[in-house]
């Protein structure tokens, strides 16, 4: 890494940035919502298209990426601390719509890089994995003070875990838990022997899903998002896990189709991946999939 780069820049590059252009198609002067804007690698790239105005808004309920997003994007474009469900229904509450809207769910490169955040296997730090550091329930909290049988659903459910319960007796016999390696190591214990993927994966995806309700936000917004498109706007909805992708999927697909009142055309049949050429570069990107449609034009009358 050259100490002389933005280190933002460095840490996280925007996922299938080429397709993200390709799909939102953003013209000069189009209104833009980005609900998970990051570091606004995303951000920045639309804007060279469409003109930064005071009219776009930029969310996220991470404090440190609200702060970078300021310092970057100054006083022209509106930015709102708070997560993407409580945006879309104070949005959607005043009539607000725009013409592109773009949902990267996806934690970014920063978080999983700093130990202090925790949300690493990688690396040793507490045992946090909040996006937002102003909610009481951490990863913490889970795994010190859940019933067993309360950590097992939540490994099964949000991690699709195959030894869940092995997992949550685990955790359950060896707490507490301060950091992230040691959940690790114990974690490990179910799968011995080597494996490419690291065996605490899962029951680290499942505690970030879980501590910040990343399903539940995405269900209640989804409907929220079809609101908020003007008509012959454009959605982008970027997911990492099969979870997610399953609810934007059904989603998108209950408003499409051949239906005399369908709200959606959608402009990709099936998820679009990384190609070779980025994930040569940004390897975080192989289980990104987007899923893109366009709000159907209706005449009344």
């Amino acid at each position: 890494m050259h100490q002389n780069k933005n280190q933002n820049n460095e840490l996280h590059q925007p996922v299938l940035l080429d397709e993200v252009l390709q799909y939102l198609d953003p013209h000069a002067g189009e209104r833009y919502l980005d609900l998970t804007a990051g570091y606004g690698g995303h951000a920045s790239a639309v804007f060279a298209i469409t003109k930064q105005s005071a009219s776009s808004v930029l969310v996220d309920r991470d404090e440190n990426a609200v702060q970078k997003l300021a310092e970057r994007f100054g006083k022209n474009v509106e930015i709102r601390s708070q997560d993407f469900l409580s945006a879309s229904q104070e949005l959607a509450a005043v009539g607000n719509q725009f013409d592109l809207i773009l949902a990267d769910l996806g934690v970014s490169s920063p978080h999983l890089n700093e130990a202090n955040r925790g949300f690493a296997i990688s690396i040793d730090g507490p045992l946090d994995m909040r996006m937002d550091q102003r909610q009481a329930i951490s990863a913490a909290t889970i795994v010190n003070t859940y019933k067993e049988s309360e950590i097992a659903d939540i490994l099964a459910r949000y991690g699709e875990e195959p030894k869940a319960r092995q997992i949550a007796k685990l955790i359950t016999e060896n707490r507490p838990f301060r950091t992230t390696a040691e959940l690790a190591s114990i974690a490990s214990r179910a799968w011995p022997g080597h494996s490419r993927v690291h065996p605490a994966t899962r029951t680290f995806q499942a505690l970030r899903i879980a501590v910040n309700d990343e399903l539940g936000l995405l269900e209640g917004s989804l409907p929220l998002w079809m609101q908020l498109l003007a008509p012959g706007g454009r959605i982008v909805v970027i997911s990492f896990h099969s979870l997610e992708d399953r609810i934007v999927k059904q989603s998108l697909n209950s408003m499409a189709g051949d239906r005399y009142d369908a709200d959606l055309r959608l402009l990709t049949k099936r998820p679009i991946t990384a190609s070779h050429h980025e994930l040569v570069s940004n390897p975080r990107a192989r289980s990104a999939k987007l899923r893109a449609a366009v709000k159907i034009k209706i005449e009344k009358g």
